[in-house]
């Protein structure tokens, strides 16, 4: 995330702490359609990502004036966001088992838009622990830094680092397998 976008959320918190509710609009306008693809990435279910986000709001709500770094505020709607959607998976295990199939049946097919590598990684990516694939995704497809990433994951840096280092090293290991 560039550092004027950080800035600008920080001065929407700010605004909306002192009463301004057109900044709390701004921040949804601005931060609700990604945190939903985010809730989606772990669901694969759109009604429930909405409805984890639209829950999350609300905490955000209630929070909002104890977040101590106002510039931070998508990473720390972000954490609450991957939180709230991991107790929902728990909770509803057994319905993520049934997507969990529905979804590698529908990633078998190959789309013809994409080329054989890139389905390969994806293949590749589905493989590798969830804690690794959440790594990535954050990193790669988000653009979050090593930093922005502990916090939300509430996990140490170095952490960090070595879930992205063995993720890269298992990638590297099943690509070069299936090639052969």
């Amino acid at each position: 995330m560039k550092q004027t976008d950080k800035i600008f959320d920080g001065l929407l918190v700010l605004r909306y702490r002192s009463g301004d509710k057109e900044a709390l609009n701004l921040l949804v306008k601005r931060h609700h359609y990604g945190l939903c693809k985010h809730a989606y990435w772990y669901t694969k279910d759109k009604d429930a990502a909405k409805d984890i986000v639209q829950d999350c709001w609300n905490v955000i709500l209630v929070k909002m004036n104890n977040l101590r770094d106002p510039n931070g505020f998508k990473a720390w709607a972000t954490k609450i966001v991957t939180r709230k959607t991991l107790d929902h998976m728990k909770i509803h295990k057994r319905k993520q088992e049934q997507l969990k199939e529905h979804s590698v049946v529908r990633n078998t097919e190959i789309n013809t838009h994409e080329s054989v590598e890139m389905e390969l990684v994806r293949k590749a990516i589905k493989q590798l622990p969830q804690d690794q694939q959440i790594v990535l995704k954050l990193f790669y497809t988000q653009d979050y830094s090593l930093k922005e990433i502990s916090e939300i994951l509430a996990i140490a840096t170095g952490t960090v680092k070595s879930r992205l280092f063995h993720a890269r090293e298992k990638l590297k290991e099943i690509i070069k397998n299936n090639k052969r």
